[in-house]
């Protein structure tokens, strides 16, 4: 499975993003609870700065010129993402190794059945 968030997220948002995805999946296949066996993560987020702009103005007084130039720089912008690719063992209630592995519905929270509906699963903690 693989997961993505954007940079505002962080490391931990996608991973709780992975971790929803994972508890989604696994009540979806018909199963109970799941470890995490394999995890990787990626993030390729930076900061990038837009270009300025300049501004010059100049006074002639007889022999001289003064010259001032003034810049302002871009807004900066954050781009990218933070990856999480990972593999479960899904178990059923009952079976050898649940009694070690997480709920799914718990992973989910109080409101698991309409967290399986959303499409896009967000970073945040609810």
């Amino acid at each position: 499975m693989q997961s993505s968030a954007a940079p505002a997220c962080g490391e931990i948002g996608a991973a709780r993003v992975a971790q929803k995805q994972a508890a989604v999946a696994t009540l979806k296949a018909g199963y109970d609870s799941y470890i995490i066996v394999d995890a990787a993560s990626q993030s390729n987020v930076q900061v990038v700065q837009t270009p300025g702009t300049y501004n010059a103005t100049a006074v002639a007084n007889g022999n001289y010129v003064t010259a001032t130039t003034t810049y302002q720089p871009g807004v900066p912008m954050v781009m990218g993402h933070h990856s999480q690719s990972f593999a479960i063992r899904m178990f059923k209630n009952g079976e050898p190794g649940s009694e070690n592995a997480l709920s799914a519905r718990d992973a989910l929270g109080p409101d698991w059945q309409n967290k399986m509906k959303e499409v896009v699963l967000t970073c945040s903690n609810s």
